[in-house]
């Protein structure tokens, strides 16, 4: 058998095999970030598609912390009833899921949550308007919201949590030197930048217990000026892995405007594929943790290499399953053409028109 259907488990959660949905923001929850039925239906899709394991878009932790509108959320105890209906759909088709914990940081929709965005402290060209720094009691309050929404995910019946330390969100800033001026301990050297995460390991560990998946994902480097480079990145990763961490999910980039997350358009060819894929080898040459590779990959040829070079142990994919939820499907019975992603990214306008993400390109093929 190829080695991308293999079974795997990552702590106690078997998988059947080495396909990830990568966090996409789906647009698709109420105002209030409850689950909808148009929502279930999506990850049900996935999970009957073949996906071994699916990760919720960003799922925000507390109010304040909101970062697309339509966003689903994991904030109050009265969102667990729709959410055990998301898992339990998941379930019904032989899938896992896991959610992604969020807090979007100084990229807050601040008209939609009403509150200032938090900063981690004074920055230049970064967005000023309605900004507070954070405090040594918001650290507190935050690495509690993490653990409650942990908590929160596993009583609602998902098979694990991601928290999301990419793209510039809240946990990506604390990391980023471009975001983190801070004179404490949360700031400066990256064994201080990465602490928040460590203390919300362990919290979230005391609520969830030992057996329960815990992943993380995290740039390999910001890509912008004075941000998180490659080195302090790894170092990082290192840390992640010494705490605990079950599976570390490899990223990059930052959204900037906080309407769209790090994808590339116009993948063609697969050379263009895999765009992370050399800080993937440096993480899998320093730690053991099982990594998980995004970014751009298309072709079962490309993943199938990643996975036998040991480059990463599993291969993500956000936008392919936008258009081909059953791609996995497609692959696993023989038919091994390219997804048929184009890479415009077209997908995430109706998302931001309160419509969904969908591929806007296959609606308009098939009404020619």
């Amino acid at each position: 058998m190829n080695r991308l259907f293999e079974e795997s488990s990552i702590n106690t959660m078997p998988l059947k095999n080495r396909f990830v949905r990568a966090a996409t923001w789906e647009g698709l929850a109420t105002a209030k970030g409850e689950a909808t039925p148009e929502l279930i239906a999506m990850m049900a899709s996935l999970a009957k598609g073949g996906v071994g394991l699916i990760v919720t878009s960003h799922a925000y932790v507390s109010q304040e912390g909101q970062g697309t509108p339509w966003q689903l959320g994991v904030y109050d105890d009265k969102l667990i009833a729709k959410l055990e209906a998301m898992a339990s759909a998941v379930h019904q088709h032989n899938g896992r899921i896991i959610m992604q914990l969020a807090h979007a940081g100084l990229y807050a929709e601040v008209e939609i949550t009403g509150q200032p965005a938090l900063a981690l402290s004074d920055l230049d060209g970064f967005p000023q308007e309605n900004v507070r720094t954070i405090t040594s009691g918001d650290i507190q309050r935050l690495v509690a919201s993490f653990a409650q929404a942990a908590k929160r995910a596993k009583v609602a019946g998902f098979d694990g949590i991601e928290i999301h330390s990419g793209h510039g969100y809240l946990l990506s800033q604390f990391l980023s030197p471009a975001c983190n001026k801070r004179q404490d301990e949360y700031g400066g050297a990256i064994e201080n930048r990465a602490r928040i995460h460590l203390r919300m390991y362990k919290a979230i560990r005391e609520v969830v217990g030992p057996d329960y998946p815990l992943l993380i994902k995290m740039n390999c480097a910001d890509f912008i000026d004075n941000g998180l480079t490659r080195e302090d990145s790894l170092q990082a990763a290192r840390l992640f892995a010494a705490a605990g961490f079950d599976a570390i999910e490899v990223s990059g980039g930052i959204i900037r405007t906080g309407r769209l997350s790090p994808s590339r358009p116009g993948i063609t060819t697969e050379d263009q594929e895999a765009y992370f894929k050399e800080y993937a080898e440096d993480f899998k040459r320093n730690i053991q943790t099982p990594l998980i590779l995004v970014g751009g990959l298309r072709s079962f040829t490309v993943a199938d290499r990643i996975v036998a070079e040991r480059i990463a142990d599993y291969i993500a994919m956000s936008r392919p399953f936008i258009r081909e939820p059953d791609l996995i499907n497609r692959w696993k019975n023989g038919d091994l053409g390219k997804a048929e992603c184009t890479s415009d990214n077209l997908c995430f306008n109706p998302g931001f028109k309160g419509h969904g993400v969908y591929c806007v390109t296959k609606e308009r093929e098939n009404s020619h």
